[in-house]
């Protein structure tokens, strides 16, 4: 019986340990896409317990308590800080097949040193144990990013954002981690929202364009790209609830928006053309700009209204949406590829049903001006275990090219999170090593060398474009 996550954990083969120990993990991470706050990290934010930096926010461990019939007073509620800890601990100590499990555990063992077992019997001493070392001074958030061997993070932003805490972090000598802004322009593209014209008119103020027609949207949204490209933005991202392809005419697109700016609320068609529209330019421009689009897609949000009224989105209750949209997402890439305005996009769903779909639109979009110009995004969300991540590898490589993979993501609101990298670094080199034992694929190490830290690191920096 092997050893609980000790060094070679996840690692089955001699090959898998020597891929991960002598190149993945000493690679450095780059983390394209997360919700971290960038204030935060200027500010050099110190948590005062392990509950603010480990269960605030987190989703979820919110979903996992729910499950386990925790009180929501020990979750999102008044109870202490101590009381929220003792609680999670009664219940990961049980958590058997979920990476919260190995997560939480990878945490504990590279920041705070702990190789034991959290559990409701060990809770008391790792609550100690954590706090004292949060107290150090090299456990602030750029420290924790700095031990984590980050080089760049990219946020998430709305375009009417000011991005002043980039502003001062890139003005700020003393730490050499890039934090760039990325472009998330969903609030400018819901047009069905209740908010939506309140959101208009605050475009319209930071921008200092008059929006009145959807091309004086347009224009806007040019003029907020234009100050997050001169910010080092090269990176936008949507969330969509499912891709959509409903073409219309310019005046039919017109006359929508002219319809929502006066109050009255769109059919559902309408707003499904009016989101094509809108996506076919902002598609454009990204091109323009040599910018990579991430596509979001196959999720229900918000499905339990008493809580949604209660806490809010991002809250712990969406759910995988089983609408399959290959046909949609073609049809949408053909449109900007005819025009010659086709980004490098990487196209993620939350339905790991959609994998193999995914993997053969790739193939169709594919050519010479990028290594795997559309690529399959990483197991995302709901899908970032272990069978996910195995899965999703498995059919890019069986369907496309895995060795040009930009690889794993952090997606997290915690400064903690960067475990994650190890978690799928350890299945990739796992993974990988299987290949070669199983004599699928040669012990050639100067090839497997450079697909491994490909992945890793090497392709993103590439693929982005960045300066590192």
């Amino acid at each position: 019986m092997k050893q609980f996550m000790d060094k070679d954990f996840l690692l089955q083969t001699e090959t898998a340990q020597k891929l991960y120990f002598d190149y993945a993990a000493t690679t450095p991470i780059l983390d394209y896409h997360c919700h971290i706050n960038p204030q935060e990290i200027y500010e050099d934010r110190k948590f005062e317990n392990i509950t603010q930096v480990w269960l605030g926010a987190d989703h979820y461990k919110w979903r996992f308590l729910r499950s386990c019939g925790v009180e929501e007073r020990f979750i999102t509620g008044d109870a202490s800080d101590k009381e929220k800890f003792l609680k999670w601990a009664e219940v990961i100590g049980k958590a058997i097949g979920n990476p919260l499990f190995h997560w939480s555990h990878l945490e504990l063992q590279k920041y705070f040193g702990y190789n034991g077992v959290l559990n409701k019997n060990t809770a008391e001493e790792v609550w100690e144990l954590c706090n004292k070392r949060l107290a150090d001074p090299d456990m602030t958030a750029r420290n924790i990013i700095k031990q984590s061997n980050v080089t760049l993070i990219c946020t998430t932003d709305d375009p009417v954002d000011s991005l002043e805490w980039h502003k001062k972090i890139a003005e700020d000598s003393s730490f050499d981690v890039q934090v760039l802004p990325a472009w998330r322009p969903d609030k400018a593209m819901y047009i069905e929202k209740t908010t939506y014209t309140d959101y208009v008119a605050q475009l319209s103020a930071v921008s200092g364009i008059s929006i009145a027609t959807f091309a004086d949207l347009c224009h806007a949204l040019s003029d907020r790209m234009d100050f997050f490209a001169s910010m080092g933005c090269s990176v936008s991202d949507h969330g969509l609830e499912y891709v959509m392809y409903a073409p219309a005419s310019a005046e039919e697109i017109e006359a929508i928006f002219a319809k929502r700016l006066s109050g009255v609320a769109v059919t559902r068609e309408e707003e499904l053309k009016f989101k094509t529209a809108f996506m076919l330019f902002v598609g454009k421009e990204y091109t323009k700009r040599g910018w990579v689009m991430q596509l979001h897609y196959g999720v229900k949000r918000d499905n339990n209204t008493p809580m949604f009224d209660k806490l809010g989105p991002d809250t712990g209750f969406d759910c995988i949406n089983n609408f399959a949209p290959s046909s949609q997402m073609a049809d949408y890439l053909n449109a900007l590829s005819k025009d010659g305005g086709l980004p490098k996009t990487i196209i993620y769903s939350l339905n790991p049903n959609d994998n193999q779909a995914i993997g053969t639109i790739l193939g169709c979009f594919q050519d010479s001006s990028a290594v795997a110009k559309i690529q399959q995004g990483s197991a995302w969300w709901f899908n970032d275990h272990k069978v996910g991540m195995e899965d999703q590898m498995i059919s890019l490589a069986n369907l496309g090219n895995l060795s040009g993979f930009v690889g794993m993501l952090t997606d997290s609101r915690s400064f903690l999170s960067y475990t994650r990298h190890d978690y799928f670094r350890r299945i990739l080199c796992n993974l990988i090593g299987n290949w070669v034992e199983n004599g699928e694929f040669p012990a050639d190490y100067e090839i497997l060398e450079e697909i491994v830290r490909g992945i890793c690191y090497q392709n993103a920096i590439k693929y982005f474009g960045f300066n590192l």
